[in-house]
């Protein structure tokens, strides 16, 4: 995939990081422009399109993970959030608030790059799978309708947000139904997915989207558990 025409938005309170980020990007070929708070970012995205925000977690204002969660709700982007505190219970944080990717910092600017490429890449191939019709149509279940064309899942005519990865982990699990399906195998039907920390979460997007489409997730009727093996999608239940 060629970086050229895509546009990144780093927003970040450190300048001397904002401008060695925008810096490196711009070498492999991306468009970059930057933000240092959530005001600025909202004045960028008011006059640009952006494919994909890489998020600070701390910043001054209204922080990374209220940004995050308003974002996703109002424009869908994909976000890889950025932070100095590197323990696992961040990263489930942001994934839970709907980050496609995470990165702590110091971070190497060429990790920075696969994991860009690696988010980029599964927006893109999900958008050319609709295009050519290979997963063509929509699945029902119960009050729920994922249309594999339009990326978008609704109750009863209502969207429910999605982030790019619980989309792609649900479209999965929807294309093979009442089969038992371990972690391993959900990471290899994962459209270019990597074994990152975040892709290995698949235990914390479970959850996540179980609270989107169970009653009841602690007794969930659609993505059941199957202790030792790993989940089953059950779609003909009744409500």
């Amino acid at each position: 995939m060629t970086n050229q025409g895509t546009t990144l938005l780093v927003v970040d309170d450190d300048a001397e990081l904002r401008e060695l980020t925008q810096a490196y990007l711009a070498q492999q070929g991306y468009q970059v422009v930057t933000a240092a708070d959530g005001q600025a970012m909202d004045r960028v995205l008011a006059e640009r399109n952006i494919d994909l925000v890489i998020l600070d977690l701390m910043l001054p204002g209204e922080d990374g993970l209220s940004i995050a969660k308003r974002l996703k709700g109002e424009m869908g982007l994909p976000i890889i959030m950025v932070s100095a505190q590197g323990e696992d219970v961040d990263r489930i944080v942001g994934l839970e608030i709907g980050a496609d990717d995470y990165i702590a910092k110091p971070f190497n600017p060429r990790e920075l790059l696969a994991r860009i490429r690696a988010v980029l890449r599964r927006v893109a191939a999900a958008s050319e799978s609709a295009g050519a019709g290979e997963t063509s149509g929509s699945v029902r279940f119960g009050e729920f309708e994922l249309d594999l064309n339009a990326h978008r899942l609704s109750k009863q005519g209502q969207s429910v947000p999605l982030t790019s990865g619980e989309f792609d982990l649900l479209s999965i699990l929807v294309k093979h139904p009442n089969r038992v399906l371990d972690r391993d195998r959900i990471l290899d039907l994962l459209t270019g997915a990597e074994r990152s920390p975040f892709d290995r979460s698949i235990d914390v997007r479970v959850t996540r989207l179980r609270s989107k489409i169970e009653k009841d997730p602690a007794t969930p009727i659609y993505i059941k558990t199957i202790w030792g093996k790993g989940y089953m999608f059950c779609p003909d239940v009744s409500d």
